[in-house]
């Protein structure tokens, strides 16, 4: 057995069973590999970005890592803005990364590059396998180390020869560090603050944000009288009929101020205090009002939802938490706009959707429109930077192929990583792309105005602007292997909308919405 076959019979025992891949010529035995474990599905990626943004999103459905396979260092620096992501949610990733044989790299050949340094910036486990024996004993470990708590970008450099060579061993499972228990004492405290009748809010992140973790939250919050928020950013919130509704904290530092306004307690779990997302002249950068004292009940690699659990008992919460009412809106009439655009979305989102949104300025509209639709997942910018939407969605469908997928994509954010649009395509993946096309970057132009450039001439507005020549999302879908069509009008949209959602494979729907900002 060579190295890259117990390589693979590794990670399938640890429980990694999808690899993306955008491989190359140091890969090829890891890929030649593939087919001597079954259980490995491999799905092709034609841009590093979507490999590894696919296998963030399903790792967040799973539950559980996905393996990314990429070529050398340039290949990994083509993926980081989603390992990024990745790290920001808390996801565990196991990237492995081809490099040149061991004795070739004496010669800085032109695809030689300090990988480590470039994994850096995104994972908190790097190790270059030295050895074939030892190969399998290093899978082991970074699947370990990306499974957390909390959940992690590992990288795992696999020099060729190291791969190709005879000796490999699989190894067993490495167990992972399981979460801590919170302490008695500090469930007392944040008892004692909710009780005390001040004004008081719980703000729940990553691990808490699925009915479990809602469910005792809105318990405590609904016993205490307190504020209950989520993450503004959230990995993956379950939300609709059934569950407890949650409002998250404000994008806009304004609005995320108004809503902490008068609070004497802040409750976090697994969660940050709220900071502002960019400086702005003028304004501060952390959100907690002065005055409010902030309680950290479990932190990142706490049993967030045990605390909380713990938590509703020390304050005496006994009844059932007030849960939303299946009462979608009506399905919109007239033109097309965001707020139309999403009416129709919460009209006919089924029960179990997973819905990947990056549609930025449009998505203003989403959670009002969708709050007593059926339960669903939302899948959320974790890092901000653009072009997650369309791999994560590959990765979600691919998790969880009984549940449709929704990907609200914005026009800008979409060209970043549209090669997902074949990979959709090629793995005939339940996927339905709402692509808002506004024809400009909207988002800036809202931020052009809050960071006080008052001088805005005609070059700087042609960096923010989408047209001349206008985009065509209809004829790239197409293009791909993708059904496309745009639609007209609100009725229009809604009857491809649901149409898309009742049919097997991709779908793209174009809709040509005016910018809100």
């Amino acid at each position: 057995m060579n190295g890259a076959q117990a390589l693979m019979k590794t990670l399938v025992d640890s429980g990694v069973t999808a690899c993306f891949t955008n491989p190359g010529t140091s890969e090829m035995h890891f890929v030649a590999a593939l087919d001597s474990a079954p259980e490995m599905r491999a799905v092709l990626g034609l841009f590093e970005g979507v490999a590894t943004g696919a296998a963030d999103g399903y790792a967040r459905i799973a539950g559980k890592p996905a393996a990314t396979l990429l070529h050398l260092g340039p290949g990994l620096g083509n993926g980081l803005a989603n390992l990024h992501n990745a790290r920001k949610g808390k996801v565990p990733v196991v990237n492995i990364v081809g490099d040149h044989a061991t004795h070739h790299r004496q010669y800085d050949t032109q695809l030689q590059s300090d990988i480590d340094a470039i994994a850096s910036n995104v994972s908190t486990w790097i190790r270059t396998s030295q050895s074939t024996s030892e190969l399998a004993k290093d899978v082991a470990e970074a699947v370990a180390a990306a499974s957390g708590p909390p959940g992690q970008v590992a990288t795992l450099v696999l020099p060729a020869d190291v791969s190709w060579s005879e000796g490999g061993v699989p190894s067993p499972p490495v167990t992972p560090t399981p979460r801590s228990t919170v302490s008695a004492d500090v469930i007392d405290q944040v008892a004692k603050a909710l009780r005390s009748g001040e004004p008081a809010a719980i703000l729940l992140g990553c691990s808490t944000l699925l009915e479990p973790g809602l469910v005792a939250a809105a318990k405590v919050a609904e016993s205490c009288g307190a504020r209950l928020y989520a993450e503004t950013f959230p990995t993956r919130l379950t939300r609709g009929a059934g569950v407890p509704a949650i409002d998250r904290i404000a994008y806009l530092p304004d609005m995320a101020k108004l809503q902490l306004e008068g609070l004497r307690h802040l409750i976090l779990v697994d969660a940050k205090a709220p900071v502002s997302f960019f400086a702005y002249p003028g304004q501060d950068s952390y959100l907690v009002p002065e005055g409010c004292q902030v309680h950290e009940l479990a932190g990142v690699s706490d049993d967030s939802v045990g605390a909380l659990v713990a938590l509703a008992e020390a304050v005496g919460a006994q009844a059932d938490p007030t849960l939303a009412a299946l009462a979608p809106p009506p399905r919109p009439t007239g033109e097309l706009t965001a707020m139309s655009v999403c009416q129709a979305i919460g009209a006919v989102l089924p029960e179990g959707a997973i819905i990947s949104d990056e549609s930025q300025t449009c998505s203003l509209f989403l959670p009002g429109n969708t709050s007593t639709s059926p339960r669903h997942d939302l899948l959320a910018l974790t890092g901000g930077a653009i072009g997650q939407g369309l791999p994560v969605a590959v990765g979600a469908a691919v998790a969880a192929p009984d549940r449709p997928v929704l990907a609200l994509e914005a026009d800008g954010s979409a060209m970043y990583t549209i090669q997902s649009l074949w990979t959709m395509a090629r793995e005939e993946l339940d996927i339905t792309v709402v692509l808002f096309n506004n024809r400009s970057y909207s988002i800036l132009n809202l931020e052009l105005n809050r960071v006080g450039a008052t001088e805005v001439g005609p070059k700087a507005k042609a960096q923010l602007d989408l047209s001349n020549p206008d985009l065509d999302f209809v004829a790239l879908a197409e293009g791909m292997g993708v059904p496309a069509s745009r639609a007209v009008d609100a009725e229009d949209f809604t009857a491809k909308l649901a149409a898309a959602i009742a049919a097997p494979g991709p779908h793209l729907i174009e809709v040509v919405v005016p910018p809100i900002f």
